[in-house]
């Protein structure tokens, strides 16, 4: 099925643009946990998603007839993700390691010591992302959304910044909302929701919200049938865009009725 174009006459959106790219879909996905690359690939292909994320451990620098690459096609841009990194220079070793491989330097930085909750070390984070940007890396920093944080990225040369909804491969949704609206409000850089969107309705409510592209990935790799779900996910990442560019009406504590004959009979 091919992702409707919008009909209505709202206000235009324009393309996505990061790292002087322009995205036409607003949906990323990872490819971690598929539990064959057949998936993957028939998934990246159901969604048209122009952006993937690859952990440099997967990737086979040999160039092997399983390595995943083979499965992501050409146009499809790679972040390679620098999983596995507990600190700051360990990230930017992988990202360094995966350039030198032919990966390019799109990265997403996820610099992660907590065993338990895998947490983002933000502060680790901000260090590596101020060491790859100086050094021409178009980086996506991943952290728990704080905006002194945010602003820190900023500064030190993130192309985006990827809040989590919640903890990582847990399906639980946007339990950090209210902390990613204010990164939304306060934040020039495009604002990139991942880890934790377990439900297309979820996505959606981050793009109502504001966010500009929502990443996932334990959803989609762990579902029954993965490439109808992530055809889902980007029908409802576009519907989400599209009702926040419609201009969403505001919540009321009152009931309001539509109509001015709404009433009861005999009054």
């Amino acid at each position: 099925m091919q992702i409707p174009s919008p009909t209505t006459n709202i206000r235009p959106d324009e393309p996505l643009c990061i790292g002087g790219k322009t995205f036409t879909s607003r949906f990323f996905l990872g490819t971690g946990k598929f539990k064959n690359k057949q998936d993957l690939a028939d998934s990246i292909r159901a969604c048209r998603t122009e952006l993937v994320t690859v952990a440099l451990r997967r990737i086979d620098l040999e160039r092997h007839e399983e390595n995943i690459l083979e499965y992501i096609p050409p146009d499809v841009t790679l972040l390679t993700n620098t999983s596995g990194a507990r600190t700051a220079q360990e990230a930017v070793r992988i990202a360094r390691l995966a350039e030198a491989s032919g990966c390019g330097k799109w990265v997403k930085i996820e610099v992660i010591n907590d065993s338990k909750y895998l947490l983002p070390d933000n502060q680790e984070t901000i260090k590596a992302t101020e060491i790859l940007a100086a050094d021409g890396f178009t980086v996506l920093p991943y952290v728990t959304p704080d905006l002194y944080v945010a602003r820190a990225l900023v500064k030190a040369g993130a192309a985006t910044v990827m809040p989590l909804g919640s903890l990582i491969g847990s399906n639980q949704g946007l339990k950090t909302a209210e902390l990613i609206r204010v990164l939304i409000d306060e934040i020039d850089v495009p604002i990139v929701v991942d880890a934790g969107i377990g439900r297309p309705s979820q996505a959606a409510e981050a793009m109502e919200m504001g966010a500009d592209a929502v990443l996932v990935n334990t959803a989609v790799a762990t579902a029954g049938h993965p490439a109808p779900l992530a055809e889902a996910f980007a029908l409802a990442v576009r519907a989400g865009r599209q009702a926040y560019l419609s201009g969403l009406p505001r919540k009321k504590s009152d009931a309001d009725a539509s109509s001015p004959l709404t009433g009861f009979l005999y009054e």
